[in-house]
């Protein structure tokens, strides 16, 4: 018996497809964490003095935000942008030729399996309200919607911190006196399983799964790093 009033229930529920704010932020901060712990690594190989380390440790964390937030910023305002001139020119086909919208509309119910009649009554009373038909033409044609659009300020504040945020955990021991690079192996490794098992929330893998994968690729880039440095060091350069 349907006792939710005609309203119908659901029963499921779909994980975010879209990460929400956890896929930037996270792969924000993985992207600090393993070029900062490369950076250490690849200086600490060389036998560099901690002052050297520290420095190019802040160095790297600094260039790292400021760059990942200037590019986000443009990047996203960019996408804003050319969204916003698709739905003017939208608006103004709307404006100009709604009879023509509107049998577009209805031909787009149609392919998705809507019966003619059915799908030509839905378009009609889409469209007598303009911003409702805006909204449904857009959604449709471009696959944006105005509440979808991201915030090119909110995405460079959100990338400045998350990449800042990753970036200091391998710099962290040398900034409280600790002078080893095992220190910082250390917490920068547990901080790449996190990462990657966080990952695993917009994924359809296993938290082990995406943390030894983060880990992995995190260390090898550290190694790698590392193994140059101390070649450059060997060298004298």
């Amino acid at each position: 018996m349907d006792t939710s009033g005609g309203r119908a229930e659901m029963h499921h529920r779909h994980r975010d497809v879209n990460g929400g704010w956890l896929r930037p932020s996270v792969f924000g901060a993985m992207d600090g964490l393993v070029s900062n712990f490369a950076l250490i690594a690849g200086v600490a190989g060389g036998a560099a003095s901690t002052k050297v380390i520290l420095l190019a440790g802040t160095a790297g964390l600094a260039a790292g935000a400021f760059s990942m937030a200037g590019g986000e910023y443009v990047s996203v305002a960019s996408q804003r942008e050319l969204a916003l001139a698709e739905i003017d020119v939208e608006r103004r086909e709307l404006e100009r030729h709604p009879e023509a919208e509107l049998e577009e509309l209805a031909k787009l119910y149609e392919e998705r399996g809507v019966d003619p009649a059915v799908a030509a009554e839905v378009a009609r009373q889409i469209s007598m309200d303009p911003a409702r038909a805006l909204e449904v033409h857009t959604e449709a044609e471009l696959g944006v919607t105005f509440r979808d659009l991201p915030s090119p300020r909110i995405a460079a504040i959100s990338s400045f911190l998350s990449f800042g945020v990753g970036a200091l955990l391998p710099l962290l021991p040398y900034l409280l006196g600790v002078t080893s690079l095992v220190a910082s192996a250390v917490i920068s490794c547990l901080a790449l399983f996190g990462a990657g098992a966080l990952v695993s929330r917009v994924t359809a893998r296993s938290w082990w799964y995406s943390g030894l994968r983060q880990l992995v690729v995190g260390a090898v880039a550290a190694g790698l790093t590392f193994t140059l440095g101390t070649f450059l060091g060997g060298t004298g350069l």
